[in-house]
């Protein structure tokens, strides 16, 4: 829902001039009842709270160094992840009312988070194939995301994405790897709408969805993971994050999936470094391990 002040329009609604304002009122800060966050994590996982609803995408809870480097890609001699989480497992898990999982690969759902997380947690998921590994890992509410579908008072919507380029696809075993993943679209009365893109390149996918939904958030995987032998990447990148800011100028992106797996070939100095020179910095937020960004709904 779009944000707005109507303090302007009522007083010509009253006849009054609009020096009636000495001066413009400051913004309340927002109540728990009214706050959307987005808490990142490490590398893709993020805790989105929209008030008293906590939904946690893609966990990979792993120590630092816990797995080898992803064979055939970028500094695949590195252990993954980079870096330690930014605290303990258990507070990533405090709160959480249901995990949503764009796709099933290490980096976005590993052994630890299937040891760690409660078996009984409701988890979404894009196809058959992810509900039938979940529930082989002992999970007992495993649920297939349809089109749309509501949880705790939000509503959730898959939308397409694409884990690398139609060269990728056209070659095996590359394309099996590379496989299917989805993209999250939020929506709640009074928050802003949140679309968490995925692990996705820039395509018609990813432009119908910000066409259809017009979020005021935009969730983008910005590391530009790259595999060996093709010259672009699996995910987005930095010129990806200003296509991105072209068709939806207004809205706040959050640039998540950096600095935590081998093959990642953009880091947030990187990405900082980029939007600067673009002049797009105060519409891309570059959040750290653990930070939490806070997004006000509207005054309804």
């Amino acid at each position: 829902m779009k944000l707005r002040s109507l303090a302007l329009g009522t007083l010509l609604a009253l006849g009054l001039p609009a020096t009636a304002f000495a001066a413009p009122a400051p913004a309340p800060t927002p109540t728990p009842a009214q706050a959307t966050t987005i808490q990142q994590i490490r590398n893709a996982t993020v805790k989105i709270s929209y008030a008293d609803t906590v939904l946690l995408v893609d966990p990979m809870l792993a120590a630092k160094g816990a797995y080898p480097g992803f064979p055939d890609t970028y500094r695949s001699e590195l252990r993954n992840p980079l870096v330690e989480l930014p605290f303990d497992v258990a507070q990533v898990l405090d709160g959480v009312d249901a995990v949503l999982l764009t796709h099933t690969h290490l980096d976005h759902w590993d052994v630890a988070a299937q040891a760690a997380i409660p078996k009984q947690m409701p988890m979404f998921v894009q196809h058959q194939a992810d509900a039938d590994l979940l529930r082989g890992q002992g999970f007992k509410d495993v649920r297939i995301l349809p089109a749309q579908a509501s949880f705790g008072g939000v509503s959730i919507s898959r939308v397409g994405a694409q884990h690398g380029s139609a060269a990728m696809f056209a070659v095996e075993p590359l394309a099996t790897l590379l496989g299917s993943v989805m993209g999250l679209v939020f929506e709640k009365p009074g928050q802003p709408t949140i679309y968490l893109a995925g692990d996705t390149v820039w395509n018609g996918q990813v432009q119908q969805a910000i066409a259809r939904y017009r979020p005021e958030v935009i969730v983008l995987n910005t590391g530009d993971a790259r595999v060996k032998g093709f010259d672009t990447g699996i995910i987005m990148g930095t010129e990806d994050t200003a296509r991105v800011h072209a068709l939806a100028p207004a809205a706040r992106i959050v640039a998540v999936h950096m600095d935590a797996v081998n093959h990642m070939t953009v880091s947030r100095a990187d990405l900082r470094r980029y939007v600067t020179e673009k002049a797009i910095q105060d519409s891309v937020l570059i959040p750290e391990d653990g930070q939490t960004l806070t997004f006000a709904g509207s005054a309804e």
